[in-house]
Formats: structure tokens, sequence, C-alpha cells
């Protein structure tokens, strides 16, 4: 065996024990917290010593970056398949998008976003700021179709309503909050876009 190909033997597994890791920590960090799950508890779900994990990942607040870019990666590929099969139907592609949207949001469990907030600031404001960008990007987009085939209300710039989207998305997504009004993470997303996009329609004239 070559030394060059046994080289990518050794990558090839590393990738292979780093995507093992991931799959398996963001199953329990979305469901139990990002505080509850220990490294020791993912090790021994894996089979794999403590020394084979923390040479994958060298601390616990590494492998929870992983598994949010992991989830981004994942919501963001999913919305540019939409958005290239967009339908010329503008209510259709939104309700594409929020079902999309609604699929990926009910993995996520309240306490794993109180305690990145709490124990990981940096990371949790880096979900924020790739969400804003996310709903930028793919609304934003989909309000300037609406718009040139009539179905979007054109008194309102898109920009304002995605900023009215981000505030409110912002104000209420958050584990307190959620439970103050007794939401999901799931049920408040599409709540929250479901109220403020709708107006943003022009109502279908009546026959």
């Amino acid at each position: 065996m070559s030394p060059r190909k046994s080289k990518r033997q050794v990558r090839s597994v590393g990738r292979a024990a780093a995507r093992r890791v991931i799959g398996a920590a963001r199953h329990q960090f979305f469901t139990h917290g990002f505080r509850s799950v220990s490294m020791d508890d993912l090790a021994a779900e894996l089979g794999m010593s403590k020394k084979t994990l923390y040479a994958c990942f060298p601390s616990k607040t590494a492998l929870v970056e992983a598994v949010l870019k992991d989830k981004v990666g994942e919501i963001e590929a999913d919305l540019k398949q939409l958005a290239k099969k967009q339908a010329s139907d503008v209510e259709a592609a939104l309700h594409q998008f929020l079902s999309c949207l609604q699929r990926h949001t009910a993995e996520i469990q309240p306490t794993f976003i109180r305690d990145i907030g709490r124990e990981t600031p940096e990371l949790f404001q880096l979900v924020e700021q790739r969400r804003r960008e996310l709903i930028r990007g793919y609304f934003g987009a989909l309000f300037e179709n609406g718009k040139k085939a009539g179905r979007i209300r054109t008194d309102i710039p898109t920009h304002l309503i995605i900023e009215i989207l981000l505030g409110s998305v912002q104000a209420i997504m958050n584990p307190s909050k959620l439970a103050e009004l007794n939401l999901t993470l799931e049920n408040g997303y599409s709540s929250i876009i479901r109220v403020i996009l709708e107006g943003a329609f022009v109502s279908k004239p009546q026959r």
C-alpha cells in the first residue's frame, strides 16, 4: 500500500468517525439539551473510547459547534433545493418553505436553545446570525417574485417585511417566552411566519 493511499484511508476513517459522533451528539443534544449530555455518555453510546472521541472533537463546545453547522447546512441545502424548483404559485412555495422549517425545528427542543444561550452565547449568536441570513435570502427572494406576480403587496418594502418577521422571531423564539405561551419551537415558528406573511399577501378578488 502506498503512503499516499494509506493517508487517504486514515482521513476517510477520521471523517467517518466524526460523522458518527455528530449524528449521535445531534440527537442527544437536540433532545436532552447541551448540559445534561456528557462526552462520557456519547462515547458509551458510540462504543468509542474517549480518546477517539476527543481526537475527533477536542471539546464539548467544539462538538456542539459542529452539530450546529451540520444542522444549518442541512436546512440551507433543503431551502436551496426548494428555491430551484420554486412553484409559480407563491403561496404554494411559501407553504413548502414553511413545511421545511417546521420539519427542521421539530427536531430541536427548547432545552437545547436554553443551554447554548447560557453556556455558549457566541454559538447562540452564530445561530441567530445564520437564521437571519437564511430568512433574508430565501424569503426575500420569494417576496420579490410574489410582487412581480401580483400576489405580494407592493406598498410594503420587502426588507421591512423581513425585519418585522425577524423581530417577531427573535422576541418569541426563546425558551422562557415559548414556555409562557405554551408553544413548541415548531408551532412557534410556523405561527409567527403565517401571521406576518399572510398579511403580506394581496387579497384574492371575491367571485
